[in-house]
């Protein structure tokens, strides 16, 4: 699990002191980290309707009153694993991008992003992909509202990809050898849908076997 604390907004209700500044870890902070990572290893062997919170009890070491203390419910337990792992993605991507100019770096540093994190959080990424619909009303919103914002930087960073192809057709572009407006735009076109969308040479038929459950997103 990521290292960034999942509650940056506390659980209503729960006595804290009023921040003042900019917030330390804590105490607090570090035991739930741990708790999370636990959990997330538990829904991921035995599946989060099979689990049990005494399952979450013996595996964290926390007793089953000490873990009413980080969260009231096992689905708000879900509900902090998601957005842990979410805003940490979301976070990581704004680092990388706030270093890149290049419309194509972008693109790559998105990708590279998604895929070290899942790589390196499988067990999180399976509860994300077979716990997706779990949770409902203000957890799942929540949630939603975050797949939302990663959604948005995906669907902006093709698209300034796009215009750029675009354009620059004026640093390039000869009407007396280069294609007329149609051409033009069907070759821009198969460049931008085919470099997306190909999945030929080697290890394609796995990935398209991997691919019966992609919206964890």
């Amino acid at each position: 699990m990521s290292s960034i604390s999942p509650l940056n907004s506390r659980l209503p209700g729960r006595r804290r002191k009023p921040d003042s500044g900019p917030r330390l870890e804590t105490r607090f902070d570090r035991r739930l980290a741990k708790i999370l990572v636990r959990a997330t290893n538990v829904f991921s062997e035995k599946g989060y309707a099979a689990a049990s919170m005494r399952d979450l009890s013996r595996a964290s070491g926390v007793s089953l009153s000490g873990l009413y203390y980080y969260f009231r419910s096992k689905e708000e337990l879900l509900y902090l694993i998601q957005k842990d792992t979410f805003t940490t993605i979301v976070a990581r991507l704004d680092e990388r991008l706030d270093e890149v100019d290049d419309p194509a770096e972008r693109i790559r540093a998105f990708i590279s992003n998604h895929l070290e994190y899942f790589l390196a959080n499988q067990k999180a990424m399976k509860v994300l992909s077979h716990e997706d619909e779990v949770l409902k009303n203000g957890f799942g919103n929540e949630i939603a509202a975050i797949k939302r914002e990663y959604y948005r930087a995906c669907v902006e960073l093709l698209v300034l990809s796009l215009f750029g192809m675009m354009n620059w057709i004026y640093t390039w572009y000869n009407p007396r050898v280069d294609a007329h407006a149609a051409g033009l735009a069907r070759e821009m076109g198969d460049i931008f849908l085919q470099g997306l969308g190909a999945s030929s040479g080697k290890g394609s038929r796995k990935r398209s076997a991997g691919s019966k459950r992609n919206d964890i997103f």
